[in-house]
């Protein structure tokens, strides 16, 4: 069975992600897509209210299985178009880890910081100062397949550049060259170290 391929759009809250994945599902024709978003797997969660450590521990097996979720879609064949926010090394390391790296097309999201606070203030439903506080953390690995600024194009824009990449992903891809360079030499599970990495 062939894997699926996986587009993964990293970037702040507010930075678009979403409206270019809901394009791509547009314009894609070349297979069956499917959007997995890190908020909808956070919205699956019970209400209930958490202490900060009981709510630290429920986010961080939140993420480890929106990333295995991934990988065991794009394993049967699925198409997925990923919505995340790599905010935390781990995160990073954990996708490097389990998702086929030869089959991700790393796309970088930017958007512009006064953008970004205006974007939030529109929506009412971020912590003010939530995409500033992510906006040098997402981004700090520094190798994407392709990036986006949705501070000076659009969605569709940003989609259809997707689009025409796909079908000739780079090779070696960028998650292979981070895997290369954060995974290939050590042993340790990468949840255990990343506070002993530097992504920069």
């Amino acid at each position: 069975m062939t894997s699926g391929r996986i587009i993964f759009l990293n970037g702040t809250s507010s930075s678009g992600k979403s409206s270019i994945a809901r394009e791509l599902l547009d314009i894609l024709d070349d297979g069956v897509f499917f959007h997995l978003a890190v908020d909808s797997f956070n919205a699956m969660r019970s209400k209930r209210e958490l202490g900060a450590e009981e709510l630290d521990a429920a986010l961080r097996r939140t993420r480890m299985g929106f990333h295995r979720s991934i990988a065991a879609m794009a394993e049967v064949g699925n198409d997925i178009v990923v919505d995340h926010v790599l905010s935390e090394p781990w995160r990073l390391l954990d996708c490097l880890t389990v998702l086929p790296h030869e089959d991700v097309l790393f796309v970088g999201v930017h958007c512009q910081l006064d953008e970004l606070a205006r974007r939030e203030l529109a929506r009412g439903d971020r912590p003010p100062g939530l995409a500033t506080h992510q906006y040098d953390l997402v981004h700090a690995h520094g190798d994407y397949d392709l990036e986006c600024d949705t501070s000076t194009a659009g969605p569709r824009e940003c989609a259809q550049r997707i689009k025409e990449l796909l079908p000739d992903r780079p090779n070696p891809t960028a998650f292979t060259r981070l895997r290369r360079r954060h995974l290939m030499d050590s042993q340790e599970p990468p949840t255990a170290k990343h506070d002993l990495l530097d992504l920069g």
